[in-house]
């Protein structure tokens, strides 16, 4: 802000608008907007929000127009000596030199404050990244741990999968190996069926073809005088298969009872 600026600022602290239109100008050098100016400078006694200086006096505070009409222009200092006339554009000089200089030292006070933030803000920044670091090369040990495991685990996979192929192999040879000797004992049992069932037909046959026997008598008992024997005669007769007889008299000997 220079002398040239046609722009003044409002001195609230919390406003600090382009002043437009009409402004409070103080005693102590400080301008405020009409809105600010209206609702502080309404009650008594009235302090300056600025530097909270009392502006007890008439003209302490005056509402003045930014741009006055050409005919208050002629005519504000019309008949004033020339001292007058520079004593009072001195001061209104002094005036805008003031506020020259006071947002001077405020735009100052903002760009060391942003400063100090932003030191702070590099600081937290520098202690986040060294942070950030720490984690990444943390991570980056944990990766490079994770990839051996990770070795080590497909070689084991490989390792495995060998043993497996090499088991699937010995399946597979061990599967054709039980489906020959399926084979085999099967057809060794079936050869042996027929072997078992051939004498089987051939004594059939030759029964069916042999004459029909005769059926055997069972044994009779015959009877002839005293002696009695038994006979088992075939179907042509005479022929005694077995025969049981007495003893002859000559051969009994008398059995006489004892008195």
């Amino acid at each position: 802000m220079s002398l040239c600026d046609d722009a003044l600022l409002c001195n609230f602290p919390k406003c600090r608008t382009t002043l437009n239109g009409f402004a409070w100008v103080t005693a102590c050098s400080h301008v405020f907007c009409d809105q600010h100016g209206s609702s502080e400078f309404s009650r008594s006694p009235a302090i300056c929000p600025a530097c909270s200086s009392a502006l007890s006096g008439k003209l302490d505070i005056v509402r003045t127009e930014l741009s006055p009409s050409e005919e208050y222009k002629a005519m504000v200092l019309a008949g004033l000596r020339p001292d007058i006339v520079l004593d009072i554009s001195t001061r209104a000089l002094t005036l805008w030199s003031y506020q020259v200089h006071q947002e001077r030292m405020y735009q100052n006070y903002s760009l060391s404050r942003a400063e100090a933030q932003l030191k702070q803000m590099e600081k937290v920044l520098a202690q986040q990244n060294q942070c950030r670091e720490l984690e990444l090369s943390a991570m980056r040990g944990e990766i490079a741990s994770l990839k051996k495991v990770m070795e080590d685990y497909k070689r084991k996979y490989s390792e495995v999968s060998e043993r497996l192929m090499e088991r699937n192999r010995q399946y597979q040879k061990l599967q054709a190996l039980y489906d020959s000797l399926r084979l085999r004992n099967m057809v060794v049992g079936t050869e042996e069926r027929d072997a078992m069932q051939l004498p089987a037909l051939h004594s059939f046959s030759n029964t069916e073809a042999a004459p029909q026997a005769t059926p055997q008598r069972s044994p009779q008992l015959l009877h002839s005088g005293e002696g009695r024997f038994f006979s088992c005669l075939e179907a042509d007769g005479g022929n005694p298969f077995f025969q049981f007889s007495t003893p002859t008299k000559e051969r009994v000997r008398p059995f006489n009872r004892k008195l």
